[in-house]
């Protein structure tokens, strides 16, 4: 993997998860108190901190195979998670992302919450809410850049471009005061997704045994397959909609993203504090498929078998991800 397609792979998914977390941050502010809203995006970006350096060094000390597994998995569960909803909204089963609509939903939220004073902080729920954005959202930056970085020992090239990304779309939401509405986040979940997923299955399937035909040459041959099979399965999506009759579509429970779960912090003491970081972890890990994670998990444990039996099955986890899409996709949107 070259030094700019990682610059740039970490660039666009850390720029996405700027967006959400700056959204926040001015809802906080705009709304409420602009001082406890950014001493609550302090606190998030300490605590941030605090974590990266206590288990930043641990990641890096794993072997290679086994930092190549670990970081595969997560990476597939994870990209296949951002592919699977680029997907449905791609193709009208789910709305498109709308950061000024959630602007708007964040805003009235703050408006309608009861003021609180509590250590000093003059705008509790500002406070909270700033700080639970920055840190959930500032988590997965995080995640993309310990992993990419330490796996490709570019550390510094991946946290370089993080930061560039999370400074630019920083200084350009506060300068205009207002959500980046015209950034194509839902294009760019999509490419990310589908990058994330790609070095998911190259390094996943190395961290198994397995040995790539042309090394890391084939990720040229990764990236375009996933691709395929995700427009593929837009367009198979789009022509089952076509053929439905049409119906409001309920908000599933179990979608982080419908959750809004940085707009319900007026009560966050600490047992709702450990309760929603639990949540974040699962979310982050799982998701709503459970049946997916145990697919993947499943995978390359197949792959590690074969591997192990005199088989170099590489070609098992793209085939594994090429199967396990469209059975979750057509599932979830079942009749």
């Amino acid at each position: 993997m070259s030094g700019l397609a990682l610059f740039i792979s970490v660039f666009l998914a850390c720029a996405v998860e700027a967006v959400e977390a700056t959204t926040i941050v001015l809802a906080a502010g705009t709304a409420r108190d602009w001082k406890s809203a950014l001493l609550g995006t302090g606190a998030g970006l300490g605590v941030l901190g605090v974590i990266i350096v206590a288990i930043g060094p641990s990641i890096s000390k794993l072997p290679m195979n086994g930092l190549r597994l670990f970081v595969g998995t997560l990476l597939l569960v994870f990209g296949l998670q951002w592919v699977r909803k680029a997907i449905l909204r791609s193709s009208g089963y789910k709305a498109l992302h709308d950061e000024d609509k959630i602007f708007q939903e964040e805003l009235a939220a703050a408006r309608k919450a009861k003021e609180g004073k509590r250590f000093g902080v003059a705008d509790w729920y500002a406070y909270t809410l700033s700080f639970k954005g920055v840190l959930l959202e500032g988590l997965e930056v995080a995640f993309i850049v310990l992993t990419f970085g330490t796996i490709q020992h570019q550390i510094t090239l991946a946290s370089i471009a993080a930061l560039a990304a999370v400074v630019i779309v920083a200084i350009s939401g506060f300068a205009l005061r207002k959500p980046l509405a015209r950034v194509p986040e839902n294009t760019m979940k999509f490419v990310v997704g589908i990058m994330l997923s790609s070095f998911g299955i190259f390094w996943g399937a190395e961290g198994a045994g397995a040995i790539w035909p042309k090394a890391d040459a084939s990720l040229l041959a990764i990236v375009p397959f996933v691709t395929v099979v995700s427009i593929a399965l837009v367009q198979a999506l789009k022509s089952k909609k076509a053929k439905e009759p049409v119906q409001v579509r309920a908000t599933s429970k179990t979608d982080f993203d419908e959750l809004d779960a940085e707009s319900v912090l007026e009560n966050s003491g600490f047992i709702k504090i450990v309760k929603d970081f639990g949540f974040f972890w699962y979310d982050f890990l799982i998701g709503d498929d459970l049946i997916g994670f145990a697919i993947v998990i499943g995978a390359m444990e197949a792959t590690n078998l074969l591997v192990h039996g005199g088989s170099n099955a590489w070609w098992l986890l793209p085939l594994a991800v090429a199967a396990l899409l469209p059975i979750n996709l057509f599932r979830v949107t079942r009749n």
